[in-house]
Formats: structure tokens, sequence, C-alpha cells
């Protein structure tokens, strides 16, 4: 029996050009393999702009996107922005225990990095 390496997901979005987090901000993650998309989960930022428990289980490897509708964020603050949502397309490898991937955003611009 051939056991499968599995890993968390988390994120924390910060609005950049308000200096504080993100709160209430529709996240969720999908699992892409060639054509076939699956929701895997879908969550809200906390007050705190977390998403601490995006996935409660263990996810396996592959191919991933973590999705961000920050078009309703800025919407809901009467702010113009560029983007409808962010993506942050991933290969997730089971050998990591635990992948954060922080997104901070702007009305026109967003950008990630590999956290901790």
């Amino acid at each position: 029996m051939t056991s499968v390496s599995k890993t968390k997901v988390t994120t924390h979005i910060l609005d950049t050009s308000l200096g504080q987090p993100a709160a209430d901000v529709r996240v969720w993650l999908e699992k892409l393999d060639g054509q076939k998309i699956t929701l895997i989960a879908e969550t809200q930022t906390d007050a705190d702009g977390r998403a601490a428990k995006l996935t409660p289980e263990p996810v396996p490897s592959g191919h991933y996107r973590l999705c961000a509708d920050i078009g309703a964020y800025f919407a809901a603050t009467n702010r113009a922005t560029l983007y409808h949502s962010a993506i942050i397309d991933v290969v997730i490898s089971g050998e990591q225990d635990h992948y954060h991937l922080p997104l901070l955003i702007s009305p026109y611009s967003y950008s990630t990095y590999r956290g901790s």
C-alpha cells in the first residue's frame, strides 16, 4: 500500500492600500486535473484577513488554484478595482506539511509569496 503525502493550505489577505487586513473576502481552493476543476474548499477571511481553516483536512499533492473574490471586497467599500478576482496558481507538494500563501491586494494590483 502506498501512502499519499498531504498538506494544509492557508492564506492571509492584506489590503495594502489601507494598511489593514482584508476581512470578509470569499476565498476558495480548486484542484486542477487536466481540464477538470474541482472545488476543494470555500470560506471567508476573518477580521484579521486570515483563512486559516481553508483546508481543515490536508490535501494531496497536485495542481491547485487559490482564488479570492477581491472585486466584491472593493465594491463593498465603494472602491473601483481593476481585478474581479485574484488567482494564485500553484503546484503543491505533499512533502511540505503546510503552504501559507499570503495575498497583498490594492485596487489596481495584487501580489503573493510563499509564507511560513
